[in-house]
């Protein structure tokens, strides 16, 4: 049987409210079920081993509104290691570990990879370090410090030596950068939750941490670091997870430095003590 023109144009346009129905209905879930459906593929996709997929899902879960499901930072713990970014990698993982608990069931999942996470770190690390053990010795040449000249710091600290004059200037930036559980008011009078002092010996740097716990107690640590062979390209990163910026030990990659959530403040601490480093390893730094 023939069909006419007109009934052709009917079927056509039929079709495209149809598609436009089924699409109109796609998109209209509820941020709940969207939430759960993303979660549902993701789990998929990290099960059949899909990584892209699976952190296309999880960005699109991250622009939802509302609270995350807790496995939501388990997921994404697994594929920021897949695709080699260990500090946020380890970040996620250890916000599922916190808000999980050891109830969680992916609770043991999640401590082997923390595990992997420090294992991959341990290991670049090493690899970076038998490059730099490669290279020619340079002289450090030591360059400003926060936009400031190290003579300018010598002359606003009054200090006899450019060592003296670095390690006042870092002290000064750990003491406002320090980490508190309550970011909400931050009183200068009141110490922070973590912070740090440094001093330098030879070629040594000292940091001690000053932890306070509940109850008023005070526990201070105090780390030794040997700056020969030490990269003074010093890492940091911000962790919106963990509320925190860190400072990383340039010898193994590990976590050195617990700062406030400010990532200027983190840039400034790091390049501080990057060129605090590269001072002392210098020929008669001092």
């Amino acid at each position: 049987m023939a069909v006419s023109s007109k009934t052709v144009s009917r079927l056509g346009l039929a079709l495209v409210l149809v598609s436009g129905l089924w699409a109109g209905s796609a998109g209209a879930l509820a941020p709940e079920h969207e939430m759960r459906r993303l979660m549902l593929a993701t789990e998929e996709a990290v099960k059949a081993g899909n990584w892209g997929e699976a952190g296309e899902f999880l960005n699109r879960l991250q622009q939802l509104e509302g609270k995350k499901p807790v496995d939501y930072f388990f997921y994404r713990g697994q594929v920021m290691l897949q695709a080699g970014h260990l500090n946020e990698a380890q970040s996620a993982l250890e916000a599922y570990v916190t808000q999980a608990g050891s109830d969680g069931s992916h609770y043991q999942a999640a401590l082997k990879l923390i595990t992997e996470v420090e294992r991959a770190r341990k290991s670049r690390a090493g690899a970076a370090s038998q490059v730099a053990a490669g290279e020619a010795p340079k002289i450090a040449v030591i360059e400003p410090a926060g936009g400031q000249s190290i003579a300018a710091l010598r002359q606003l600290y009054l200090a006899d030596s450019d060592r003296e004059a670095l390690t006042l200037h870092l002290n000064s930036l750990l003491d406002v950068a320090g980490w508190r559980k309550d970011r909400t008011v931050v009183r200068l009078d009141k110490p922070a939750d973590v912070s740090y002092r440094v001093a330098t010996r030879g070629s040594t740097i000292s940091i001690q941490e000053i932890r306070r716990e509940s109850g008023s107690q005070v526990v201070r640590t105090t780390e030794t670091l040997d700056v020969f062979g030490v990269n003074p390209l010093i890492e940091w990163d911000c962790e919106p997870a963990v509320a925190s910026c860190w400072v990383y030990d340039p010898r193994d990659g590990s976590r050195l430095l617990q700062l406030a959530m400010d990532r200027e403040q983190a840039r400034d601490v790091a390049r501080t003590l990057g060129q605090l480093i590269r001072h002392l390893q210098a020929p008669n730094g001092n």
